[in-house]
Order: C-alpha cells, then structure tokens, then sequence
C-alpha cells in the first residue's frame, strides 16, 4: 500500500556518504523534529532526474527554506557512492541532502516501488515528492511513470 497524507514515515535505514566512506542514518534521524522536503527519483545519473528534478531542487533550496523547510533530502535506489557522485557532477554542495536507499528499504516500505526490470534497470523509485513534518506526511505527489508534473520544487512551494 502505497504512503499517504498523515501517515509516519517508516522507520528504516538509508546511507548518505561520510568523510570515510558510507554511513548508515535512519529516516528517524533525517525527520525527527524537522520540517523536510523529501523527494524521490528513479535514478541518480538519468536524463530527467538530472536535467529538470534534481536541480529544480537546488535552485529552489533558498525559497524552501525561507518557508521553514529545515532540510531538502533527495531519496533514490542507488548507492551511497553514485549519490555521492552525483551531487557533485550537479554541484549540489549542502543544499540538497543526497540519500541512497540501495536496497530500496523505504522506497518498498512506503509503496513507492517502480519496477524498470524490462528496461534493464532494476526496481527503483517512482517520481514523487512530499513535505515531512516531524515524520509526519503532511502533503504527497506522485508523478506518472515517464513524467515529470506535479513532483517538482515548485509544487511544494505551493504546499507549504
């Protein structure tokens, strides 16, 4: 069953890359006590996710913290090393908090699974995006498999 609006977000574990190489954090750690907006994506490295998702994210860090957004966290089934290289090849700096969810821990446990198997590519993440209030799920959008519409920084300027 797919995470809605009011629902906790599941507690599990991710990696984020440290100084000594991957780390693992909870999605306690990353929500508790935080206003967070969360975003998902198939893949790190891919043409929309590259072009368009991501980088709306980081251009729109500023307007999204003025609004009380504590941190923007960016949620895909890669690992913690590609993520980490990653935001560098899209100069992502410490706006955007690259998190790997490599065995798709949360991306199963809240139903946001898409399986690309046919197209080579694996299970991964559909397009979504959410606004967290202390783990809470206070708004949720979820693109079409293919599109990028409703799941970008500005519709959740919107909803904050």
């Amino acid at each position: 069953m797919t995470i809605k609006v009011g629902d906790r977000i599941p507690s599990v574990s991710l990696n984020v890359m440290g100084a000594d190489g991957p780390q693992t954090i909870g999605t306690d750690d990353i929500f508790k006590g935080k206003l967070v907006a969360l975003f998902g994506l198939p893949g790190a490295f891919t043409p929309t996710c590259s072009a368009r998702h991501l980088p709306g994210f980081v251009e729109a860090a500023d307007a999204l913290k003025a609004k009380g957004v504590d941190s923007i966290v960016c949620l895909s089934v890669n690992d913690a090393f590609v993520m980490a290289a990653w935001g560098k090849d899209q100069n992502v700096g410490d706006k955007v908090e690259l998190v790997a969810d490599g065995s798709a821990n949360f991306t199963k446990a809240a139903g946001l699974e898409l399986d690309l198997t046919e197209r080579g590519l694996g299970l991964r993440s559909q397009r979504f995006s959410m606004v967290v209030d202390d783990g809470v799920v206070k708004s949720l959008n979820i693109d079409e498999p293919g599109k990028l519409e409703i799941t970008g920084a500005e519709k959740l300027l919107e909803q904050l």
